[in-house]
């Protein structure tokens, strides 16, 4: 049995319309209509106001008997889509602060003073700067591949929740700071030199 049968099923057996059972639950009729008729699922939250309100058990509600329903697809669909969401956004998160722990570097380097000792040989930190690009590097791949992961779900999936759009907003901020940033570096070493 499919979620939108179990709903009807939960309303009539009661004797309520469409309207009086939308009532209980502080929702719109057009809700209730929407989940009898499979065109929508209610969240999990509402799961569980649905469960309590009508005394049955979520193992009930959910699978509707011994078979999966639509709904338990879906509660299933969704958790394995927020765990790659927040894999993908662990992923991106440690892309910038790489890309930032390879800006500081630089930083240093920079403030850094480089001298000549009393026997001639010169003292600078230039190792700073493989390292940091060596960082800067590794987070921009990071930040590049977790987006390119981030694209290639939406597009299969065919729609973009909050965690994709913030997902897509820091690889593409990301992306265009270190653009930048490799520009001013271009910039500043062709007026140094």
């Amino acid at each position: 049995m499919n979620f939108g049968m179990q709903v009807k099923k939960i309303r009539t057996e009661r004797g309520l319309t469409q309207e009086q059972f939308a009532e209980k639950l502080n929702v719109t009729r057009q809700a209730v209509s929407n989940w009898e008729n499979d065109r929508n699922l209610p969240d999990i939250e509402m799961l569980f106001i649905i469960a309590s309100t009508f005394h049955i058990s979520l193992d009930n509600l959910i699978l509707g008997g011994s078979n999966m329903n639509n709904m338990a697809e879906k509660l299933i669909q969704d958790g394995s889509d927020n765990k790659r969401a927040k894999y993908d956004l662990i992923t991106t998160c440690i892309g910038a602060g790489m890309i930032l722990i390879g800006a500081v570097l630089v930083v240093l380097k920079g403030l850094s003073v480089d001298y000549i000792d009393a026997s001639g040989i010169l003292h600078e930190n230039f190792f700073l700067l493989l390292v940091a690009a060596l960082f800067v590097l590794a987070g921009f791949i990071t930040v590049l591949v977790a987006g390119i992961r981030n694209l290639i779900s939406i597009k299969n999936k065919g729609m973009m929740n909050k965690n994709n759009k913030v997902i897509l907003i820091m690889s593409s901020v990301i992306t265009l700071i270190i653009v930048v940033l490799f520009v001013l570096l271009i910039i500043s070493n062709g007026s140094v030199g």
